[in-house]
């Protein structure tokens, strides 16, 4: 398994927005003579729910990749079915760099139904993104094609627990296998764009889930296109480590679906002790923190520092101001 990245998504703010709409709702339910007669009790309302907004810090998911095709040292060797299909090459990114790549281009043939399936994951997450960079020969640039020419390709996925997999099985079809989605290319190249050797990169990302099984294959089917499956990636996402509210919450897998919320129990910074029970945040589908609940405090005789995350000794903070004061003294003479 790779190292974690992060990375982010808008699912956070919509999905806090919708939260604090319907603590707004509540709040009403429960003080609606106040807020017809007390704009006071409106103002401290809205402020209230701005604080819900506002105290869990923007953190960046947590990214744990499954599979990168662009890091391959040797052949990918994915199964293609026919053999006919699907090619394995050499080729390059937009960078330049050499990459393996699978390509295609029976255009010229009808009733086309190749596949290429990768390697088994092995995951215990629920909800799995694939990032797709490929790029597609636009079907009116190629002279006399036919009405058949395609300029899309499906994705799908196949549970299985081991990596049991072989050239019939699973069948090559829908059912067993799952369809996420067909993919669309943005932009299509032409025999122009070959001969100036301008690159139109397509780049697309689709998740699926739940996985209730320990893996999975990915599968991509082409029915008639010219293309080139340039990179894949392969990743889930995780809610990070965070301290927030006096607590520190530890890393934790997102839900299966992106609506999903996953609650999470915190923990005390040391010194520091519950106010309001049960400590919770949640982790959304997007590997985004929200929705926090309850908070710690800093026992007696200690104070918040450094944003919330350490509740220090006062008698600690007066020795370390009077060692700061008495090193700058004898430094200055």
């Amino acid at each position: 398994m790779g190292s974690g990245s992060f990375c982010c998504s808008q699912g956070l703010l919509v999905s806090l927005l919708v939260y604090a709409f319907n603590g707004f709702l509540d709040i009403f339910a429960l003080n609606a003579w106040a807020f017809i007669f007390s704009p006071l009790s409106t103002l401290h309302a809205i402020m209230d729910i701005l604080w819900i907004l506002w105290i869990v810090p923007t953190v960046w998911a947590v990214e744990e990749m499954l599979m990168d095709s662009t890091t391959a040292t040797a052949e990918l060797g994915w199964t293609v079915n026919p053999t006919s299909g699907w090619e394995e090459v050499s080729g390059y990114d937009e960078n330049m760099n050499t990459i393996r790549t699978y390509q295609v281009c029976n255009v010229f043939e009808s009733n086309q139904n190749n596949w290429v399936r990768t390697v088994h994951q092995e995951t215990g997450a629920q909800r799995i993104h694939v990032e797709m960079k490929f790029s597609v020969r636009d079907c009116s640039s190629i002279p006399n094609v036919p009405g058949s020419c395609k300029e899309t390709f499906n994705l799908y996925y196949y549970e299985s627990d081991s990596d049991s997999a072989n050239k019939v099985s699973p069948a090559w079809m829908e059912n067993p296998w799952i369809k996420v989605d067909t993919i669309a290319a943005d932009e299509s190249f032409s025999q122009v764009d070959l001969g100036g050797r301008v690159m139109k990169i397509n780049t697309e990302v689709r998740s699926f889930g739940p996985v209730s099984r320990s893996g999975f294959y990915l599968a991509f089917q082409d029915y008639g296109s010219c293309m080139s499956l340039i990179a894949v990636r392969v990743f889930y996402r995780k809610c990070p480590r965070i301290i927030t509210n006096g607590a520190i919450f530890q890393e934790t897998l997102s839900g299966a679906e992106s609506t999903s919320l996953v609650a999470a129990r915190g923990v005390c910074v040391p010194n520091g002790e519950e106010v309001d029970v049960p400590i919770k945040l949640y982790c959304n589908g997007d590997g985004e923190w929200m929705v926090p609940i309850g908070r710690c405090m800093c026992k007696a005789g200690h104070e918040s520092v450094e944003n919330g995350t350490i509740c220090k000794g006062k008698v600690e903070k007066l020795a370390a101001w009077l060692t700061f004061f008495i090193a700058s003294f004898l430094h200055s003479s």
